[in-house]
């Protein structure tokens, strides 16, 4: 009896390796896995700018990696709904500071460490969470977080698979050094609606299709939540959000497909220790 109907991975063509260094950049779900290589050893940037949610946040944030282009009080946003603390439209509200100095300066001194550490990474998983989008109608730019901010201040935006796949390309081309390997979000984005969330999902799922290269490669965490663990015991209570155990199956699903065999045992000494140095902490 068949119970499940397992996706098979096609072979893996860059991979990652305890010898390399890596950047993850995007949705939640970036946050979820990349906690876990931490965890397992790999040396690991995550996130540097918090969670980034669609292409084109993902696009603007690897340019400032790359010029290393500080914030200054132009950026400065102070977050609505009564909150008053000062974050910025590239950033993910975990950023959030009591002042505007206090925000630009530990924006600023996470962006040189991430910067360099993005000049030395040889290898980049972005996963991508959505193609709606906002953009800030006065400063005329999609964000990355809207900040608990009026709603008239944006107009919301659906980016279409041209655009994606072209940002996707963009992000490699200037990236000629280094090697990808794109996902989807099993996340699911209700907010959007079921219809909107399914548009929204296969227009990503298209866009990178049409951005893979011989430096690109693509891992099904999509597919595996949605076909082979199609069980809301495998979601959270909001049934959006995986649980941990679903997180757990994606990232040993990744090393399996990711990793190379040599490096397997590597591994499982990494998660001893770390399962080891858990205990003992608690």
């Amino acid at each position: 009896m068949k119970l499940q109907t397992p996706v098979t991975d096609l072979p893996c063509k860059t991979g990652i390796s305890y010898r390399d260094k890596i950047m993850m950049l995007g949705s939640c779900f970036s946050d979820n896995i990349g906690s876990r290589l931490k965890n397992y050893g790999f040396d690991v940037c995550v996130n540097p700018f918090g969670t980034l949610y669609n292409p084109a946040s993902i696009l603007s944030s690897v340019k400032r990696l790359l010029d290393c282009n500080g914030f200054c009080a132009v950026d400065c946003m102070e977050i609505g709904a009564g909150d008053n603390r000062t974050c910025s439209f590239y950033h993910h509200t975990s950023f959030a500071r009591g002042s505007h100095e206090e925000f630009i300066y530990n924006a600023n001194e996470r962006l040189i460490e991430a910067a360099a550490f993005f000049r030395e990474c040889n290898k980049v998983i972005i996963t991508l969470g959505t193609s709606w989008c906002y953009r800030h109608i006065d400063k005329d730019m999609i964000v990355s977080n809207c900040l608990k901010r009026p709603a008239k201040e944006f107009v919301r935006e659906f980016l279409p698979t041209e655009q994606t796949a072209g940002m996707l390309r963009e992000i490699m081309e200037l990236c000629p050094d280094k090697q990808f390997i794109f996902t989807v979000s099993p996340i699911r984005h209700f907010k959007d609606g079921a219809h909107g969330n399914q548009l929204s999902k296969a227009s990503l799922l298209l866009g990178i299709e049409g951005a893979l290269s011989g430096t690109a490669d693509y891992f099904p965490a999509y597919e595996i939540v949605m076909d082979e663990l199609r069980d809301y015991r495998f979601y959270a209570e909001d049934m959006c959000h995986p649980t941990q155990q679903t997180a757990d199956y994606i990232c040993e699903r990744f090393l399996d497909w990711a990793l190379p065999s040599e490096e397997h045992e590597t591994l499982k000494e990494h998660i001893r220790l770390w399962r080891q140095n858990s205990h003992i902490t608690k």
